[in-house]
């Protein structure tokens, strides 16, 4: 009974974390452990806490205020500011969409002898569907399933003859190298781990979570429980370290495979998934069964990530323009907010139609992320430390060193890239 009502308390911390894990992601987490094997793993565990503290902010944010961080920024930064933030997050959130959608179909077609354009245009209509139909309760319960298929990766370490020793090692002990692609992947990997979505969609469901759960707003402050706040910052905490479970799953994966067997560029994550099989040795048709739970994973948290990256870009546009947002409202009478996610999914579509090589624009993409993030975190900081907003649930000491930690990493990471390409 008391598992049941805890699982029951899970939803929009686990679901942010776990959709983290996109095939985008996936595939820029593949290409890290083709390129560098174990060789970035520490910053999977060096993320984590930042990735708490972060999320942990942005869900703040939306439970005591009762509306999303773009309507924060409109109100009290105003457009200029929520602008180029909107724009920039719809074109990455876009472009990532699009990749994942290609990424579903060639991972359908490892599976199943399926045309891949039949495969687009299935997940497109069944992710449309449940965002346009299905009620927003119904619909959590839906992502609160996918979120199952982060577990694939996880058991596929023991699917493979995994050094556990060399593993860890590399999980605790830093290993950089000095060059421009080092850092432009560590980089992409703190863009798609940190990504400005990711804020948005969390903030605004727990907005949508105290509009479930009826609870009103009295002076601009929702009142909320510390028993909510307690379930909100567990929920988080799990949702974020599943993420980098998984990460950190993908990574040495691809880097006891593919980059053992000299295998060091993966365009796609099915890519990553079809050059398994003829590697992978453990057990009879152990490389077939890795093929197998690589793709399900992928078609699995892209179900999962394709309607969060469409959505959250809807709740910052229609912000933007002054439309009604937010999942609990029907299609008739928020259209502004569905015709964005609509929009966004469709283009995604044709950018795949168009065959358009969204796979170049990937981990470019990532970087685009982690650029975005840093004025998106610095504004989250300052509306988490300003009392006439946030009242008595403004941060903590230990939340501001960890938010102002993860703002200075992810600036570094961004000049070293940048000073590695034209200086070195």
């Amino acid at each position: 009974m008391k598992r049941n009502k805890f699982f029951r308390h899970l939803g929009p911390g686990l679901i942010t974390g776990i959709s983290d894990n996109d095939p985008s992601g996936i595939a820029t987490c593949a290409q890290s452990g083709a390129k560098f094997g174990f060789g970035q793993l520490w910053s999977v565990l060096l993320m984590l806490p930042l990735m708490i503290a972060i999320q942990e902010m942005c869900a703040r944010i939306g439970a005591v205020k009762n509306r999303g961080i773009s309507s924060i920024i409109k109100k009290h930064y105003g457009n200029k500011i929520l602008i180029p933030l909107a724009f920039l997050l719809f074109t990455a959130n876009t472009i990532n969409l699009g990749a994942d959608l290609g990424a579903m179909s060639a991972a359908l077609s490892l599976l199943i002898p399926v045309n891949q354009l039949i495969g687009l245009i299935f997940f497109t209509g069944i992710i449309l569907f449940c965002i346009i139909y299905f009620p927003y309760k119904r619909y959590v319960q839906i992502l609160k399933w996918l979120c199952l298929f982060i577990l694939v990766y996880p058991i596929s370490l023991f699917i493979v003859r995994t050094p556990w020793l060399e593993v860890l090692k590399n999980t605790f002990v830093p290993n950089i190298t000095f060059s421009s692609e080092y850092f432009f992947m560590l980089t992409a990997l703190f863009g798609t781990s940190i990504s400005p979505y990711m804020f948005i969609w969390e903030a605004s469901q727990e907005a949508e979570e105290n509009r479930k759960m009826k609870i009103s707003s009295s002076h601009g402050f929702a009142q909320i429980s510390n028993i909510r706040l307690n379930s909100l910052k567990k929920d988080n905490f799990i949702g974020m370290f599943f993420s980098q479970i998984c990460t950190w799953s993908i990574i040495a994966l691809i880097g006891i495979t593919l980059h053992t067997h000299g295998i060091s560029n993966i365009n796609t994550a099915a890519d990553a998934a079809k050059a398994l099989e003829p590697i992978v040795d453990g057990f009879p048709y152990a490389g077939y069964v890795a093929k197998l739970i690589f793709s399900l994973g992928i078609i699995g948290l892209g179900l999962l990530s394709i309607p969060i990256l469409a959505v959250s870009s809807a709740y910052a546009l229609a912000v933007l323009l002054n439309r009604r947002s937010g999942l609990f409202h029907k299609c008739k009478n928020a259209r502004y907010f569905y015709l964005i996610t609509i929009v966004s999914t469709l283009i995604g579509l044709f950018m795949n139609l168009l065959q358009i090589n969204l796979i170049k624009g990937l981990i470019i993409a990532a970087v685009i992320n982690c650029i975005v993030a840093l004025p998106l975190i610095f504004i989250i900081l300052l509306i988490t430390n300003n009392k006439q907003i946030m009242g008595e649930y403004k941060n903590k000491l230990l939340s501001n060193v960890l938010g102002w930690i993860t703002f200075l990493l992810m600036a570094i990471s961004s000049l070293l890239m940048f000073y590695s390409f034209f200086f070195s």
